[in-house]
């Protein structure tokens, strides 16, 4: 695929993908190739192509002499990364933080306990760099680089568990916390107490305390929420 008909192809994926999941084609509306390639004026080729990575997100299916339908909500695959991102940059933003947010309060407190005592010294050192990032960049409205070391922090944590289902969570954590800046649902600079309970995580993990971990990580995930609270009723 040439670069740019990648280009095509993701400007079609992320317009039905919107489209799709912000409810303006809800379940059962049908998609017609013919008509999506005049829409986007793209080769029914790139439409294939966006047909397929829609479908592989339960998205639509495809019924010969019928079109590509638009499946349930309840069939979606709600942890693929782009699915999220689509459906946090629709009006139902507030639900979804609220829910995504509760999975990572039943998830990482969990994962931090395991970190503490399967964590390697790299991730140990990684840990703690990361925090460090995040001190450093708390405050005078330095929120992108903050996320940077935010999500490589929460990343490290889930990894370091050594639990697989953890670790694939990396990416659905990652979009949580990339929504909630990239849509102002955060503070303009972070809260100094959650911070503060970052760098607590990692000493904690280095330490091999998987109570403290485990405590910490779960008052930073209830914090989350209580931001959400205000920020996003």
């Amino acid at each position: 695929m040439t670069t740019q008909s990648q280009g095509l192809h993701t400007h079609v994926l992320d317009a039905l993908g919107l489209e799709i999941t912000s409810g303006e084609c809800p379940p059962g509306s049908v998609l017609r190739a013919d008509e999506m390639a005049r829409r986007f004026a793209v080769s029914r080729t790139v439409v294939r192509e966006v047909v397929r990575v829609l479908e592989s997100m339960h998205l639509v299916e495809s019924r010969r002499r019928v079109g590509v339908t638009v499946r349930p909500t309840e069939s979606w695959n709600v942890y693929d990364p782009r699915v999220i991102r689509w459906r946090l940059a629709g009006a139902d933003r507030p639900r979804q933080l609220r829910s995504l947010t509760v999975l990572r309060s039943a998830v990482e407190p969990v994962a931090a306990s395991l970190a503490a005592r399967h964590a390697t010294a790299a991730q140990c050192a990684a840990l703690t760099e990361c925090a460090l990032g995040m001190v450093a960049t708390s405050r005078g409205g330095q929120l992108e680089g903050y996320l940077r070391h935010d999500v490589a922090f929460h990343r490290i944590v889930l990894d370091a568990s050594g639990n697989e289902m953890f670790a694939r969570l990396g990416d659905v954590v990652a979009e949580v916390l990339s929504g909630r800046t990239h849509h102002q649902v955060m503070y303009e600079d972070p809260d100094p107490a959650a911070v503060t309970l970052h760098v607590r995580v990692a000493e904690a993990v280095r330490e091999r305390d998987a109570e403290a971990a485990e405590r910490l990580t779960r008052q930073i995930t209830v914090g989350a929420l209580q931001e959400l609270d205000v920020l996003a009723p």
